[in-house]
């Protein structure tokens, strides 16, 4: 496979590029974590576009867009729906929540009880939802992305493990490099020229390409190279305990999605090593005085590569 055998990828990533001004490699890795049927979360401070990221990703796709803005009192129902009775017919009728769309952008989700962010785990894992003892599908494609305040920020509950154990990928965006941002400055706003921005790719090309993505081939010195990251989150020094079973097979389909955005057809120890922080960071428990970032760096550097 030629870089030139899938050029729709790169007129997307170039139309990403247009709206989030000087953050290429954010943005190479959120649309690897969408190839990779994924979800997303993006912990930053407030106004650095990630809300915007995700409409433009929406936009891209062709995909229906939804935002929930989450609140102390958001409830589940809020999420997924509820049944309302309707007297003509004499019966419950389920009025779909908001997470019945194809892109569910989950803003501020640290804002929200547990109970509320937890409405969201069967949709993440299952693309599915049971609401009244019936189980009704999701959309497909089917994409979250989850934007977190810094948790040190007032009215924020922390994501349990098992949450954030859903997200393929956390990045943040940070601020723009000075050029990035006299250009935001002078330029038209972002939402105006989002607004004119056509689709570059439809809903079904999307699905296919996903499905693209399963056939990029790991050698097996590939898995080893995985295996050896994998056993070393488990005996680092640093970490109360390494990746799972899981996260090993979410960081194969990462690196499986860079290489068919970089145009390959097999996965190189390099594809690994570009997701691997966004993959594991937020995975990885660290001991007290430790950055997850860092334990990362120091195991990539560690481990040999085949």
């Amino acid at each position: 496979m030629s870089p030139t055998s899938v050029p729709d990828l790169q007129a997307a990533l170039a139309a990403l590029s247009t709206i989030i001004l000087g953050k290429e490699r954010p943005l190479r890795l959120a649309l690897t974590c969408l190839l990779a049927r994924g979800h997303l979360l993006i912990e930053d401070l407030p106004g650095v576009g990630k809300t915007t990221l995700a409409l433009a990703l929406a936009r891209v796709f062709g995909l229906h867009f939804q935002r929930l803005q989450f609140t102390s009192d958001l409830l589940p129902a809020d999420i997924i729906g509820v049944s309302i009775y309707d007297s003509g017919a004499g019966s419950f009728r389920f009025h779909p929540g908001p997470v019945f769309s194809e892109v569910v952008l989950a803003d501020e989700i640290n804002r929200a009880s547990p109970k509320t962010q937890s409405a969201l785990l069967e949709a993440m894992e299952e693309r599915q939802v049971t609401a009244d003892g019936t189980t009704r599908a999701l959309p497909d494609p089917f994409f979250v992305v989850a934007t977190q305040n810094p948790g040190e920020q007032v009215g924020t509950y922390p994501l349990p493990e098992s949450q954030l154990d859903r997200f393929l990928m956390r990045l943040s965006l940070g601020y723009p490099a000075a050029s990035a941002e006299r250009a935001l400055l002078i330029e038209p706003a972002r939402r105006d020229l989002l607004a004119e921005l056509p689709p570059v790719l439809s809903a079904a090309r999307l699905r296919a390409l996903q499905a693209q993505v399963r056939t990029v081939r790991t050698a097996p010195p590939l898995i080893d190279y995985l295996l050896a990251l994998i056993q070393a989150t488990r005996e680092h020094r640093s970490l109360r305990h390494g990746l799972s079973p899981r996260a090993g097979l979410a960081l194969k389909h990462a690196a499986q999605a860079w290489a068919l955005l970089d145009g390959r057809s097999g996965v190189i120890p390099e594809d690994v090593q570009a997701v691997f922080t966004a993959v594991s960071g937020h995975r990885l428990s660290v001991a007290e005085r430790a950055d997850a970032q860092t334990v990362a760096a120091e195991i990539l550097a560690s481990v040999a590569i085949p």
